[in-house]
């Protein structure tokens, strides 16, 4: 079952569009890191910077690195400003919630996130994949379940995941 947001944003993907699942690249850590020394060099060395998704588990996906930068509300404009004189326009921009810059790294497509640490979503991702972390179950069912996406649209991959999440976090609490 998706929430009422994760619906409306598989209702906007593409039906056409396929998804392609690559294998796990060990030279994503060292790609991240690069890109968040760029980052860091932007807004300084405190604001935090994290690796997310597949390749910060070490797991097949969609062959990109996921980057979040968590901040408070209150900060959330002021960053946008910044990263835009960084990475040019927001890919995407959902106010006051999260806003996607795309970058690239060694040829290696990178997502970097804007994300108001305060929102739902920032912490029932951080619940999410911490809890992968821990359960090595889960984790092998959460790749298995991304490799069996390959060649789905983007629709039903996105879908899927989000269906799975729900369900690891229902039981999680």
């Amino acid at each position: 079952m998706l929430t009422a947001n994760q619906q409306k944003r598989v209702d906007h993907l593409s039906d056409e569009e396929k998804v392609e699942i690559k294998p796990y690249d060990p030279s994503c850590d060292e790609k991240f890191e690069k890109v968040k020394k760029k980052i860091q060099e932007k807004l300084g060395k405190d604001i935090e910077v994290k690796h997310c998704g597949a390749t910060s588990l070490k797991i097949s996906g969609q062959d990109e690195i996921d980057v979040y930068i968590p901040v408070l509300l209150k900060d959330f404009d002021a960053y946008i400003l910044k990263l835009t004189q960084l990475f040019g326009e927001a890919k995407s921009c959902y106010p006051m919630e999260r806003a996607r810059f795309v970058t690239e790294v060694d040829r290696k497509h990178i997502d970097v996130f804007l994300i108001n640490k305060e929102s739902g979503g920032w912490i029932r991702s951080v619940k999410f994949e911490k809890y992968l972390k821990e359960d090595p179950r889960a984790l092998k069912e959460y790749r298995i379940l991304k490799e069996e996406g390959n060649g789905l649209s983007v629709r039903e991959y996105y879908r899927r995941k989000f269906e799975f999440i729900n369900k690891v976090l229902a039981e999680v609490g």
